[in-house]
């Protein structure tokens, strides 16, 4: 693993040779986003994106964006003031505040939202690259159904995270490096939010639901 001392973690993907020059393992691990350097495969990692015409401040909160029925829902899943509680409030949702169609399209949406982040960001797409062909696990600290879908905990889990971003990384290799990259630029039209999270009206609030 880089030992570079780096202060900010886009300082260190932007200098492409970093990634080049990581050791590689025969798995790789990552689960806070503030882990150097694959922090940035989790989904809480802090990168701007632009996803069906709307700017998200994570690819959390462009794949939770989809999770809500209603659009004052979705809006107060994406008011939440950080990543973590963006989830929270939308595992939060009971049945009736969610797309009916949700458990058969979320692993299909995750695979839009990472294509869009590893593929608007250069250093994003140059360090999933680098990763060769490491086993990529999301490890959970927490032992629960959440965790055990999209991670593993104690080596027992489906790794969905995972699976998406090597399957991810095999297609950018297909397709070779110097295509398919959608440089990030913030256009005039994209809708922004002034993020301000409030108390959602609804009885929903906080019941545990399936990520």
């Amino acid at each position: 693993m880089n030992k570079k001392n780096c202060t900010e973690m886009n300082t260190c993907l932007n200098d492409t040779s970093d990634a080049k020059s990581l050791v590689v393992e025969p798995e790789i691990s990552f689960y806070r986003s503030n882990e150097k350097p694959y922090g940035v495969f989790s989904n809480l990692y802090k990168r701007t994106i632009i996803f069906e015409g709307r700017e998200y401040l994570t690819s959390e909160h462009a794949y939770q964006a989809g999770k809500a029925r209603k659009e004052e829902v979705k809006e107060w899943i994406l008011s939440a003031p950080s990543p973590a509680l963006v989830a929270m409030a939308a595992h939060g949702l009971y049945s009736w505040d969610i797309v009916s169609d949700w458990s058969a399209i979320k692993f299909d949406r995750m695979r839009q939202v990472l294509r869009v982040k590893f593929t608007q960001h250069e250093d994003l797409r140059e360090l999933l690259l680098s990763t060769g062909e490491s086993r990529l696990v999301e490890a959970g600290k927490t032992d629960n159904p959440v965790n055990r879908l999209w991670g593993e905990v104690n080596g027992k889990g489906k790794n969905m995270l995972g699976v998406l971003l090597m399957e991810l990384r095999e297609e950018l290799r297909r397709e070779g490096q110097s295509k398919k990259l959608i440089p990030f630029k913030r256009a005039k039209s994209v809708q922004k939010r002034t993020p301000e999270f409030v108390e959602y009206k609804s009885e929903s609030v906080f019941n545990v639901s399936a990520r």
